[in-house]
């Protein structure tokens, strides 16, 4: 049986400065902040976490923030490059926006009919704002600096570097029920469910790109959408019937995860849409508090005495 996935779920980066962190993510590229929680494998770190206005799947990035960690290289065997959903015609506004930020951006492009403008954070983590002709009925994030006609609507696609896409695209298809959309040259989108923004997965294979190195402005893992426990253990089942080792199920709180490397490299998660950011402060108030999952609360104390100050 194909396992039930729906798209991206959250996609999971590293950053060297976490005051610069949560600036750039919610004064340049407007999201919300919408948990302040920490590394559950590291607790001395904080997990950050940006996205629409309830952080729901599908919107979120986050980061796990080390203080002063070299930068990597993002290169093939890695998530190479993120990509928001924003309405047509928005790329002027985003040019013009990140030009007066001071914010690097590379020329803009046409990738499968829609405008593309690459551009990276202050840790050279690579992003990308699409301008998609394709509808996005997901509502526009709430932000002071950023208008909603323009603002970012949650992920458009990640793009996978790879050296061989060959054993990546039989996990995509044979375990993962993803289909491939398109193909132009080094690049070939993959889709799943409905299709449409939120769900793509690029794969790239061009020569000119380098070996990925690990460290600040690169991606950790790329989480996918399941509804619940009962399709996350059935995903689990075909994974490893493919023979792909796979972590146990993980309760992180605010969703659980499986956790597996696809054959390129790339660490991927299968993590449910519930039960979500809401569980343990109202919508209307998330990020303000340092959100503990249950089994860390005791540790309070010493936990917050740890992290450094977000302002």
């Amino acid at each position: 049986m194909k396992p039930n996935l729906t798209g991206l779920h959250h996609i999971t980066a590293i950053s060297s400065d976490v005051k610069r962190n949560v600036q750039f993510y919610t004064q340049v590229l407007g999201l919300r902040f919408v948990k302040k929680s920490v590394n559950q494998d590291d607790t001395g770190t904080y997990h950050l976490y940006y996205g629409n206005y309830t952080g729901a799947p599908g919107t979120a990035l986050t980061f796990f923030p080390w203080a002063g960690l070299p930068r990597g290289r993002p290169g093939k065997g890695q998530a190479y490059a993120t990509a928001f959903s924003v309405p047509a015609n928005s790329l002027p506004y985003w040019q013009e926006r990140l030009a007066r930020l001071n914010v690097t951006t590379f020329p803009p492009e046409t990738r499968f009919g829609d405008q593309v403008l690459p551009f990276q954070d202050h840790d050279g983590l690579r992003l990308e704002i699409v301008a998609s002709a394709e509808t996005d009925s997901r509502p526009a994030t709430p932000s002071t600096d950023v208008p909603a006609e323009h603002a970012i609507r949650g992920f458009h696609s990640s793009t996978l570097a790879l050296v061989s896409a060959d054993a990546t695209v039989s996990v995509l298809e044979n375990q993962m029920s993803y289909r491939l959309l398109a193909q132009d040259g080094h690049r070939a989108r993959y889709t799943i469910a409905d299709g449409g923004p939120g769900t793509y997965v690029d794969l790239l294979t061009d020569p000119a790109i380098p070996r990925g190195l690990n460290g600040a402005g690169t991606i950790h893992h790329v989480a996918f959408r399941t509804p619940d426990d009962a399709s996350q253990l059935a995903a689990r089942k075909t994974l490893i019937d493919g023979a792909l080792p796979v972590s146990p199920v993980i309760d992180r709180a605010y969703f659980k995860s499986i956790y597996y490397r696809e054959p390129g490299g790339v660490l991927f998660e299968i993590a449910t849409d519930q039960p979500g950011f809401a569980i343990d402060e109202p919508v209307e108030t998330l990020g303000t508090k340092l959100s503990l999952p249950p089994h860390l609360e005791p540790h309070r104390a010493e936990i917050e005495a740890s992290l450094p100050a977000l302002a």
